[in-house]
Protein backbone atom coordinates (compact mmCIF):
# COMPACT_ATOMS: atom_id res chain seq x y z
CA UNK A 1 0.00 0.00 0.00
CA UNK A 2 3.11 2.20 0.98
CA UNK A 3 4.27 2.13 -2.77
CA UNK A 4 0.75 2.68 -4.53
CA UNK A 5 1.06 5.87 -2.13
CA UNK A 6 4.37 6.67 -3.32
CA UNK A 7 3.71 6.18 -7.14
CA UNK A 8 0.36 8.26 -6.96
CA UNK A 9 2.79 10.98 -5.24
CA UNK A 10 4.43 11.33 -8.66
CA UNK A 11 3.42 13.53 -11.54
CA UNK A 12 1.28 11.15 -14.36
CA UNK A 13 4.11 11.63 -16.47
CA UNK A 14 6.31 9.77 -14.03
CA UNK A 15 3.96 7.17 -13.59
CA UNK A 16 3.66 6.84 -16.81
CA UNK A 17 7.41 6.28 -17.53
CA UNK A 18 7.31 3.67 -14.84
CA UNK A 19 4.66 1.71 -16.55
CA UNK A 20 7.27 2.18 -19.57
CA UNK A 21 10.06 0.67 -17.87
CA UNK A 22 7.68 -2.04 -16.90
CA UNK A 23 6.48 -2.60 -20.83
CA UNK A 24 10.77 -1.87 -21.66
CA UNK A 25 11.71 -4.80 -19.33
CA UNK A 26 8.59 -7.33 -20.38
CA UNK A 27 9.31 -6.95 -24.11
CA UNK A 28 13.46 -7.25 -23.81
CA UNK A 29 13.24 -10.17 -21.72
CA UNK A 30 10.36 -12.41 -23.31
CA UNK A 31 12.64 -12.33 -26.51
CA UNK A 32 16.06 -11.41 -25.60
CA UNK A 33 16.92 -14.58 -23.67
CA UNK A 34 15.37 -16.85 -26.34
CA UNK A 35 17.58 -15.42 -29.16
CA UNK A 36 20.15 -17.13 -29.24
CA UNK A 37 18.43 -20.55 -29.09
CA UNK A 38 16.02 -19.43 -32.18
CA UNK A 39 19.48 -18.54 -34.08
CA UNK A 40 21.27 -21.90 -32.83
CA UNK A 41 18.37 -24.14 -33.05
CA UNK A 42 15.79 -22.81 -35.20
CA UNK A 43 17.94 -21.02 -38.07
CA UNK A 44 20.64 -23.00 -37.91
CA UNK A 45 23.63 -20.45 -37.13
CA UNK A 46 26.99 -21.39 -35.85
CA UNK A 47 27.99 -20.42 -32.60
CA UNK A 48 30.33 -17.90 -34.05
CA UNK A 49 27.28 -16.49 -36.04
CA UNK A 50 24.66 -16.33 -32.85
CA UNK A 51 27.66 -14.36 -30.99
CA UNK A 52 28.10 -11.53 -34.09
CA UNK A 53 24.61 -11.37 -33.84
CA UNK A 54 24.39 -10.71 -29.87
CA UNK A 55 27.37 -8.93 -30.08
CA UNK A 56 26.30 -6.80 -32.47
CA UNK A 57 22.72 -5.78 -30.13
CA UNK A 58 25.33 -4.92 -27.47
CA UNK A 59 27.86 -2.98 -29.11
CA UNK A 60 24.55 -0.83 -30.32
CA UNK A 61 23.55 -0.04 -27.26
CA UNK A 62 26.62 0.54 -25.26
CA UNK A 63 28.54 2.57 -28.12
CA UNK A 64 25.71 4.90 -28.67
CA UNK A 65 24.60 5.78 -24.93
CA UNK A 66 26.60 9.16 -25.30
CA UNK A 67 24.29 9.53 -28.61
CA UNK A 68 21.45 9.19 -26.66
CA UNK A 69 22.38 11.02 -23.68
CA UNK A 70 23.36 13.94 -25.67
CA UNK A 71 20.09 13.48 -27.85
CA UNK A 72 18.39 13.89 -25.14
CA UNK A 73 19.76 17.26 -24.15
CA UNK A 74 19.92 18.75 -27.40
CA UNK A 75 16.28 17.97 -28.11
CA UNK A 76 14.32 16.96 -25.42
CA UNK A 77 13.82 13.93 -23.39
CA UNK A 78 10.30 13.03 -24.57
CA UNK A 79 10.98 12.90 -28.20
CA UNK A 80 14.12 10.40 -27.88
CA UNK A 81 11.70 8.27 -25.41
CA UNK A 82 9.31 8.12 -28.24
CA UNK A 83 11.89 7.47 -30.69
CA UNK A 84 13.91 4.73 -28.71
CA UNK A 85 10.30 2.75 -27.94
CA UNK A 86 9.32 3.03 -32.16
CA UNK A 87 12.80 2.02 -33.24
CA UNK A 88 12.85 -1.00 -31.19
CA UNK A 89 9.35 -1.77 -32.23
CA UNK A 90 11.02 -2.32 -35.76
CA UNK A 91 14.01 -3.73 -34.28
CA UNK A 92 12.27 -6.53 -32.55
CA UNK A 93 9.69 -6.68 -35.68
CA UNK A 94 12.37 -7.45 -38.20
CA UNK A 95 13.72 -10.74 -36.10
CA UNK A 96 10.03 -12.23 -36.46
CA UNK A 97 9.55 -11.34 -40.21
CA UNK A 98 13.37 -12.21 -41.70
CA UNK A 99 15.99 -15.30 -41.17
CA UNK A 100 19.23 -13.90 -43.24
CA UNK A 101 21.80 -12.74 -41.94
CA UNK A 102 21.56 -9.18 -43.07
CA UNK A 103 18.12 -8.54 -41.79
CA UNK A 104 19.15 -10.03 -38.28
CA UNK A 105 22.17 -7.68 -38.03
CA UNK A 106 19.80 -4.77 -38.92
CA UNK A 107 17.22 -5.81 -36.38
CA UNK A 108 20.58 -5.95 -33.82
CA UNK A 109 21.69 -2.78 -34.73
CA UNK A 110 18.15 -1.25 -34.30
CA UNK A 111 16.97 -2.70 -30.98
CA UNK A 112 20.63 -1.70 -29.58
CA UNK A 113 20.26 1.88 -30.98
CA UNK A 114 16.83 1.97 -29.60
CA UNK A 115 17.82 1.00 -25.36
CA UNK A 116 20.80 3.66 -26.35
CA UNK A 117 18.25 6.31 -26.99
CA UNK A 118 15.84 6.06 -24.28
CA UNK A 119 17.55 4.68 -21.23
CA UNK A 120 19.37 7.75 -20.53
CA UNK A 121 16.58 9.68 -21.97
CA UNK A 122 13.88 8.34 -19.73
CA UNK A 123 16.31 8.56 -16.62
CA UNK A 124 17.19 12.73 -17.51
CA UNK A 125 13.67 12.75 -17.75
CA UNK A 126 12.94 11.18 -14.01
CA UNK A 127 15.63 13.48 -12.55
CA UNK A 128 13.90 16.55 -14.43
CA UNK A 129 10.52 16.10 -13.07
CA UNK A 130 11.09 14.77 -9.73
CA UNK A 131 13.11 17.68 -8.06
CA UNK A 132 13.71 16.47 -4.77
CA UNK A 133 12.67 13.13 -4.75
CA UNK A 134 14.95 11.43 -7.43
CA UNK A 135 15.84 8.87 -4.96
CA UNK A 136 12.12 7.66 -4.39
CA UNK A 137 11.22 7.86 -8.07
CA UNK A 138 14.60 5.86 -8.64
CA UNK A 139 13.58 3.20 -6.50
CA UNK A 140 10.49 2.85 -7.89
CA UNK A 141 12.04 2.13 -11.34
CA UNK A 142 13.69 -0.72 -9.67
CA UNK A 143 10.09 -2.31 -8.31
CA UNK A 144 8.98 -1.85 -12.26
CA UNK A 145 12.30 -3.01 -13.47
CA UNK A 146 12.24 -6.34 -11.46
CA UNK A 147 8.21 -6.98 -12.21
CA UNK A 148 9.28 -6.43 -16.00
CA UNK A 149 12.27 -8.88 -15.84
CA UNK A 150 10.45 -11.48 -14.14
CA UNK A 151 6.96 -10.88 -16.20
CA UNK A 152 8.68 -11.59 -19.54
CA UNK A 153 10.85 -14.97 -19.46
CA UNK A 154 7.50 -16.14 -17.82
CA UNK A 155 5.40 -14.84 -21.03
CA UNK A 156 8.14 -15.86 -23.53
CA UNK A 157 8.26 -19.57 -22.13
CA UNK A 158 4.54 -19.42 -23.02
CA UNK A 159 4.53 -18.05 -26.37
CA UNK A 160 7.47 -20.52 -27.49
CA UNK A 161 5.09 -22.90 -27.90
CA UNK A 162 3.48 -21.45 -30.77
CA UNK A 163 7.07 -20.39 -32.10
CA UNK A 164 10.03 -17.54 -31.35
CA UNK A 165 7.96 -15.13 -33.96
CA UNK A 166 5.19 -15.21 -31.57
CA UNK A 167 7.46 -13.85 -29.25
CA UNK A 168 8.71 -11.59 -31.21
CA UNK A 169 5.72 -9.95 -32.77
CA UNK A 170 3.89 -9.61 -29.21
CA UNK A 171 7.31 -7.42 -27.65
CA UNK A 172 7.05 -5.29 -31.18
CA UNK A 173 3.40 -5.11 -30.15
CA UNK A 174 4.29 -4.14 -26.64
CA UNK A 175 7.15 -1.71 -27.63
CA UNK A 176 4.28 -0.04 -30.23
CA UNK A 177 1.85 0.26 -27.85
CA UNK A 178 4.48 2.39 -25.69
CA UNK A 179 5.40 4.32 -28.07
CA UNK A 180 1.47 5.67 -28.66
CA UNK A 181 0.84 6.01 -25.20
CA UNK A 182 3.84 8.12 -25.02
CA UNK A 183 3.19 10.51 -27.59
CA UNK A 184 -0.26 10.84 -26.56
CA UNK A 185 0.25 11.21 -22.81
CA UNK A 186 4.26 12.46 -21.57
CA UNK A 187 4.35 15.84 -21.46
CA UNK A 188 7.07 18.07 -23.87
CA UNK A 189 9.47 20.21 -21.25
CA UNK A 190 11.36 23.25 -22.48
CA UNK A 191 14.26 22.67 -23.79
CA UNK A 192 16.84 25.57 -22.87
CA UNK A 193 19.19 26.37 -25.57
CA UNK A 194 22.67 25.37 -25.91
CA UNK A 195 25.54 27.81 -25.92
CA UNK A 196 28.01 25.34 -27.04
CA UNK A 197 28.39 22.07 -29.68
CA UNK A 198 28.00 18.76 -28.92
CA UNK A 199 31.88 17.70 -28.81
CA UNK A 200 31.82 21.30 -25.87
CA UNK A 201 28.96 18.86 -23.88
CA UNK A 202 31.42 16.01 -24.15
CA UNK A 203 34.47 17.75 -23.36
CA UNK A 204 32.94 18.95 -20.56
CA UNK A 205 31.80 16.17 -18.89
CA UNK A 206 34.59 13.86 -19.90
CA UNK A 207 36.96 16.66 -18.08
CA UNK A 208 34.86 15.72 -15.27
CA UNK A 209 37.86 13.21 -13.60
CA UNK A 210 35.43 13.16 -10.21
CA UNK A 211 32.70 11.68 -12.54
CA UNK A 212 34.62 9.38 -14.63
CA UNK A 213 36.32 7.88 -11.11
CA UNK A 214 32.98 7.36 -10.01
CA UNK A 215 31.60 5.83 -13.04
CA UNK A 216 34.47 3.25 -13.12
CA UNK A 217 33.85 2.65 -9.67
CA UNK A 218 30.35 1.29 -10.53
CA UNK A 219 31.89 -1.22 -12.83
CA UNK A 220 30.79 -4.34 -9.62
CA UNK A 221 27.51 -2.84 -9.75
CA UNK A 222 26.68 -3.33 -13.30
CA UNK A 223 29.29 -6.79 -13.27
CA UNK A 224 27.44 -8.35 -10.14
CA UNK A 225 23.98 -7.40 -11.61
CA UNK A 226 24.61 -9.25 -14.60
CA UNK A 227 25.33 -12.24 -12.89
CA UNK A 228 21.88 -12.83 -11.59
CA UNK A 229 21.56 -13.91 -16.01
CA UNK A 230 24.89 -16.14 -15.65
CA UNK A 231 26.57 -17.12 -13.03
CA UNK A 232 23.56 -17.17 -10.27
CA UNK A 233 21.03 -19.12 -12.71
CA UNK A 234 23.97 -21.29 -13.38
CA UNK A 235 24.94 -21.95 -8.96
CA UNK A 236 20.93 -22.30 -8.77
CA UNK A 237 20.99 -25.84 -11.11
CA UNK A 238 24.29 -27.08 -10.10
CA UNK A 239 23.90 -26.44 -6.69
CA UNK A 240 20.56 -28.52 -6.57
CA UNK A 241 20.67 -30.43 -9.62
CA UNK A 242 17.14 -29.33 -10.58
CA UNK A 243 17.14 -27.27 -13.69
CA UNK A 244 13.54 -25.48 -12.06
CA UNK A 245 16.03 -24.06 -9.65
CA UNK A 246 17.13 -20.89 -12.26
CA UNK A 247 13.41 -19.41 -11.84
CA UNK A 248 13.62 -19.46 -8.10
CA UNK A 249 16.59 -16.28 -8.72
CA UNK A 250 14.04 -14.45 -10.95
CA UNK A 251 11.16 -15.07 -8.05
CA UNK A 252 12.97 -14.62 -5.06
CA UNK A 253 14.96 -11.21 -6.28
CA UNK A 254 11.27 -9.67 -7.55
CA UNK A 255 9.53 -10.28 -4.02
CA UNK A 256 12.62 -9.00 -2.71
CA UNK A 257 12.44 -5.68 -4.63
CA UNK A 258 8.14 -5.37 -4.39
CA UNK A 259 8.63 -5.42 -0.35
CA UNK A 260 11.71 -3.86 0.71
CA UNK A 261 12.75 -1.33 -2.43
CA UNK A 262 10.61 1.75 -0.97
CA UNK A 263 11.32 0.65 2.45
CA UNK A 264 14.96 0.66 2.18
CA UNK A 265 14.88 4.00 -0.20
CA UNK A 266 12.77 5.82 2.62
CA UNK A 267 14.66 4.79 5.58
CA UNK A 268 18.41 5.47 3.70
CA UNK A 269 17.65 8.61 2.24
CA UNK A 270 18.40 10.81 4.88
CA UNK A 271 22.41 9.26 4.41
CA UNK A 272 22.06 9.45 0.44
CA UNK A 273 25.71 9.09 -1.32
CA UNK A 274 26.76 7.78 2.32
CA UNK A 275 25.05 4.51 1.77
CA UNK A 276 26.55 3.49 -1.86
CA UNK A 277 29.30 1.93 -0.63
CA UNK A 278 27.29 -0.23 1.76
CA UNK A 279 25.15 -1.36 -0.95
CA UNK A 280 28.62 -2.18 -3.18
CA UNK A 281 29.76 -4.02 -0.01
CA UNK A 282 26.16 -6.31 0.45
CA UNK A 283 26.53 -6.75 -3.45
CA UNK A 284 29.73 -8.24 -2.95
CA UNK A 285 29.31 -10.78 0.09
CA UNK A 286 26.35 -11.90 -1.76
CA UNK A 287 28.80 -14.73 -3.39
CA UNK A 288 29.80 -16.06 -0.44
CA UNK A 289 26.34 -17.68 0.95
CA UNK A 290 26.88 -19.65 -2.86
CA UNK A 291 30.76 -20.16 -2.86
CA UNK A 292 30.46 -22.33 0.42
CA UNK A 293 28.27 -24.92 -1.48
CA UNK A 294 29.96 -24.71 -4.99
CA UNK A 295 31.53 -27.91 -6.11
CA UNK A 296 29.26 -29.73 -3.42
CA UNK A 297 27.50 -32.69 -4.63
CA UNK A 298 23.76 -31.26 -5.74
CA UNK A 299 20.95 -31.32 -2.74
CA UNK A 300 17.66 -29.34 -2.43
CA UNK A 301 18.80 -27.62 0.58
CA UNK A 302 21.92 -26.21 -1.31
CA UNK A 303 19.05 -24.03 -2.76
CA UNK A 304 18.88 -22.12 0.77
CA UNK A 305 22.92 -20.52 0.74
CA UNK A 306 22.14 -19.80 -3.43
CA UNK A 307 19.13 -18.19 -2.74
CA UNK A 308 20.12 -16.53 0.11
CA UNK A 309 23.10 -14.55 -1.72
CA UNK A 310 20.18 -13.49 -4.30
CA UNK A 311 18.57 -11.66 -1.65
CA UNK A 312 21.45 -10.13 -0.17
CA UNK A 313 22.66 -9.25 -4.15
CA UNK A 314 18.91 -7.57 -4.75
CA UNK A 315 19.37 -5.45 -1.39
CA UNK A 316 22.65 -4.15 -2.10
CA UNK A 317 21.27 -3.19 -5.43
CA UNK A 318 18.44 -1.84 -3.78
CA UNK A 319 20.45 0.09 -1.25
CA UNK A 320 22.44 1.21 -3.90
CA UNK A 321 21.55 2.02 -7.38
CA UNK A 322 18.53 4.97 -6.46
CA UNK A 323 20.86 6.87 -4.66
CA UNK A 324 23.49 6.36 -7.64
CA UNK A 325 20.87 7.59 -10.31
CA UNK A 326 20.29 10.60 -7.89
CA UNK A 327 23.68 11.91 -7.68
CA UNK A 328 24.78 11.27 -11.25
CA UNK A 329 22.80 14.81 -12.36
CA UNK A 330 24.91 16.50 -9.28
CA UNK A 331 28.19 15.91 -11.20
CA UNK A 332 27.46 19.05 -13.92
CA UNK A 333 25.17 21.28 -15.11
CA UNK A 334 21.45 20.26 -15.33
CA UNK A 335 21.03 21.53 -19.23
CA UNK A 336 24.02 18.14 -19.05
CA UNK A 337 21.76 15.40 -17.22
CA UNK A 338 21.39 13.33 -20.30
CA UNK A 339 25.15 13.61 -21.38
CA UNK A 340 26.01 12.74 -18.01
CA UNK A 341 24.21 9.68 -17.90
CA UNK A 342 24.61 8.31 -21.47
CA UNK A 343 28.42 8.59 -20.71
CA UNK A 344 27.91 6.67 -17.23
CA UNK A 345 26.26 3.99 -19.01
CA UNK A 346 28.59 3.94 -22.23
CA UNK A 347 31.80 3.85 -19.53
CA UNK A 348 30.13 1.78 -16.82
CA UNK A 349 28.69 -1.12 -19.40
CA UNK A 350 32.05 -1.05 -21.62
CA UNK A 351 33.92 -1.63 -18.32
CA UNK A 352 31.09 -4.29 -16.52
CA UNK A 353 31.46 -6.05 -19.94
CA UNK A 354 34.90 -6.70 -18.85
CA UNK A 355 34.06 -8.41 -15.61
CA UNK A 356 31.71 -10.41 -17.53
CA UNK A 357 34.04 -10.97 -19.27
CA UNK A 358 36.33 -12.28 -16.19
CA UNK A 359 33.97 -13.96 -14.67
CA UNK A 360 32.98 -16.20 -17.57
CA UNK A 361 36.80 -17.17 -17.91
CA UNK A 362 36.51 -18.17 -14.28
CA UNK A 363 33.51 -20.03 -14.74
CA UNK A 364 35.71 -22.29 -17.41
CA UNK A 365 38.39 -22.04 -15.28
CA UNK A 366 36.60 -23.39 -12.15
CA UNK A 367 35.48 -26.23 -13.88
CA UNK A 368 38.57 -27.35 -15.56
CA UNK A 369 40.93 -27.35 -12.26
CA UNK A 370 38.35 -28.20 -9.91
CA UNK A 371 38.02 -24.54 -8.29
CA UNK A 372 34.32 -23.97 -8.48
CA UNK A 373 34.91 -21.30 -6.22
CA UNK A 374 36.78 -19.14 -8.26
CA UNK A 375 34.04 -17.19 -10.31
CA UNK A 376 31.94 -16.53 -6.96
CA UNK A 377 35.54 -15.42 -5.50
CA UNK A 378 36.13 -13.04 -8.38
CA UNK A 379 32.41 -11.70 -8.17
CA UNK A 380 33.05 -10.89 -4.00
CA UNK A 381 36.18 -8.91 -5.39
CA UNK A 382 34.28 -6.94 -7.99
CA UNK A 383 32.11 -5.67 -5.12
CA UNK A 384 34.12 -5.21 -2.50
CA UNK A 385 36.26 -3.59 -4.69
CA UNK A 386 33.71 -1.03 -5.75
CA UNK A 387 32.78 -0.47 -2.86
CA UNK A 388 36.36 0.45 -1.86
CA UNK A 389 36.21 2.68 -4.53
CA UNK A 390 33.22 5.02 -3.95
CA UNK A 391 34.02 5.11 -0.57
CA UNK A 392 37.26 6.43 -1.21
CA UNK A 393 36.07 8.82 -3.97
CA UNK A 394 33.82 10.15 -0.76
CA UNK A 395 36.60 10.82 1.52
CA UNK A 396 38.45 12.54 -0.91
CA UNK A 397 35.40 14.87 -1.35
CA UNK A 398 35.03 14.11 -5.13
CA UNK A 399 31.41 13.09 -4.58
CA UNK A 400 29.10 15.99 -5.23
CA UNK A 401 27.28 17.19 -2.02
CA UNK A 402 23.86 17.13 -2.98
CA UNK A 403 22.03 16.61 -5.89
CA UNK A 404 21.65 19.46 -8.07
CA UNK A 405 17.62 20.10 -7.23
CA UNK A 406 15.42 20.80 -10.40
CA UNK A 407 11.90 21.90 -9.70
CA UNK A 408 9.18 19.52 -10.72
CA UNK A 409 6.63 20.31 -13.15
CA UNK A 410 3.06 19.77 -13.02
Amino acid sequence: MKTLHEIRGFSPAIRLLLVNQFGVNTGFYLLIPYLATHLGEDLGMSAAVVGIVLGVRNLSQQGLFLIGGSAADRLGARGVIIAGCAVRTVGFALFALGDGLAVLLAASVLSGLAGALFNPAVRTYVSQEAGDRKAEAFALFNVFAATGALVGPLLGSVLLFVDFRASALTAAGIFALLTVAQALVLPARAVPPSPGSVLADWREVVGNRAFLAFSLAMVGMFTLENQLYLLLPDGARRATGWDGAAGLVFLVGTLANLALQMRLTRALKAYGRRVIGVGLALMGLAFLPPMLVSGASPAVWHAVPVLLGVLLLYVGVMVAQPFVMELIPAFGRPELTGTYFGIFYMVSGIAAAIGNTVVGWAMDAGDQRDAAWLPWACCLVFGLASAGGVTWLRRLGALPERPVLVEATA
